[in-house]
């Protein structure tokens, strides 16, 4: 009886430890009333695209004001907001004025990003106060933009005429169609679609740029970015549903391990959302490979593709082939179960041989048998993923769409709050137990 009430006693001091534990920690991230004693006031925000959010604030009390801290979530997909904080430096005093420069250099946002935000004070009295949350949109205002919507695609544009977005905004309509129909694939929520008028233009937009880039998806912000000029409008017609795919096959894939797509099949499917017909110039590259025994191996092309224009036009083209045969000869419903088991955290050869009974070399082989290469080409062991270069041949090829945001210190508390839980706990389960070894 004694050691079962000896258990009873600790696991009813440990329950009631962690109970109180948790309270404290809830406290902390509870929102707090404004006390008496403190004032804040002219709460504001300054954008300097692409470079900085300056946000100020104002602050009086009775005694000196000894901490101010902003705290901001952007607004993403993802399966909890994450808030993170800034602590502006400033003399502590009865009547404050501070701001905080969120410097894009550290982790930078795409235009059109949302941000919600709202300030904290604390005093030398220990009152405290919190203003109103308020949300600001991290807008390119460098260029007075256009805008049209036809759901769910918005397009904002500052160059060219009203027919030409509406004929960017046709193309997306027909990608949009032709991935509905071929794949299953249905976008949720809606996307905005920046058109820059040229790649340097597009390239200042962001402040890690490659020379070679003239697209960019931020699936997890809705934002796409692309640099069309007017001149090329035929460019931007495939551009435009091409990037649109890439963000409706990654919101349809997004996880929580991290796991994403392998770049055959992302780009295959982007490569066929474009338009019925391949571009002709991947076209032309995945028929020298055919007939010179160049072709990559599916496994391979899971990889960055090569920066190299030859090789990443054999890419370009194998992958579209490859997604083409796959929806052709399986249906829209296996892809539709293939990008779902991503979804569901997979790697490449286990989603394959779930949805379709092969792996990736059982899918190069039938896919060769598909156009009559009978004995296997020679493959290098990787495709080549190379820095890319000023030579690298694709315009819609894409940057991390990921961009991590936030300083992390909201994440660091609670798990210092969850080690100090655990420290606590064994500490008093130690004591208890010697207490029931000397009653004894």
């Amino acid at each position: 009886m004694k050691i079962f009430s000896g258990l009873k006693i600790r696991l009813s001091a440990g329950i009631l430890l962690v109970l109180a534990v948790l309270a404290l920690t809830l406290s902390f991230n509870a929102p707090v009333s404004a006390a008496s004693g403190i004032t804040l006031s002219g709460s504001s925000v300054q954008s300097a695209f692409p470079n900085s959010l300056t946000f100020a604030i104002q602050a009086k009390s009775d005694v000196n004001i000894t901490q101010l801290r902003i705290h901001y979530i952007v607004k993403r997909q993802n399966y909890a907001d994450v808030t993170s904080e800034g602590w502006p430096q400033f003399s502590p005093a009865a009547s404050v004025s501070a701001q905080w420069v969120w410097d894009m250099r550290n982790s930078s946002l795409p235009p059109g990003a949302q941000v919600q935000y709202w300030w904290t004070a604390v005093d030398a009295a220990g009152k405290t106060a919190e203003t109103a949350s308020a949300t600001v949109s991290f807008d390119d205002t460098r260029y007075k933009w256009q805008s049209i919507t036809t759901p769910p695609v918005t397009i904002e544009w500052y160059n060219g005429s009203s027919s030409f977005a509406g004929a960017l905004m046709s193309a997306a309509q027909d990608g949009l169609k032709r991935i509905e129909n071929d794949t299953g694939a249905i976008p949720a929520g809606n996307v905005v679609i920046y058109i820059y008028a040229s790649a340097a233009e597009l390239q200042g937009a962001q402040l890690f740029a490659q020379q070679w880039e003239g697209g960019a998806t931020y699936a997890e912000y809705n934002v796409i970015a692309i640099a069309v000029s007017t001149s090329d409008l035929g460019y931007g017609q495939r551009a435009v549903p091409h990037e649109l795919t890439h963000w409706i096959v990654h919101q349809i894939t997004f996880n929580n391990y991290g796991a994403g797509l392998p770049t055959w099949l992302d780009e295959g499917l982007a490569t066929y959302g474009e338009s019925t017909t391949l571009n002709p110039d991947y076209q032309s590259a995945l028929n020298y490979a055919i007939q010179n025994d160049q072709l990559i191996s599916v496994r391979s092309l899971s990889s960055p593709f090569s920066s190299v224009a030859q090789q990443a036009y054999i890419s370009y083209g194998e992958s579209n082939s490859v997604v083409t045969f796959m929806i052709k000869t399986y249906g829209k419903d296996k892809i539709q179960q293939l990008l779902q088991v991503f979804h569901d955290g997979s790697n490449y050869d286990a989603a394959l041989e779930q949805v379709y009974g092969f792996d990736q070399d059982g899918l190069y082989k039938l896919w060769l048998q598909s156009i009559h290469v009978t004995l296997p080409a020679t493959t290098p062991a990787t495709s080549p993923a190379t820095s890319p270069s000023a030579s690298s041949p694709s315009p819609s090829k894409r940057p991390p769409a990921t961009v991590q945001v936030g300083n992390g210190a909201s994440s660091a508390g609670t798990w210092v709050l969850i080690g100090l839980l655990a420290v606590i706990i064994i500490g008093v389960g130690f004591a208890l137990e010697r207490r029931t070894r000397k009653k004894k």
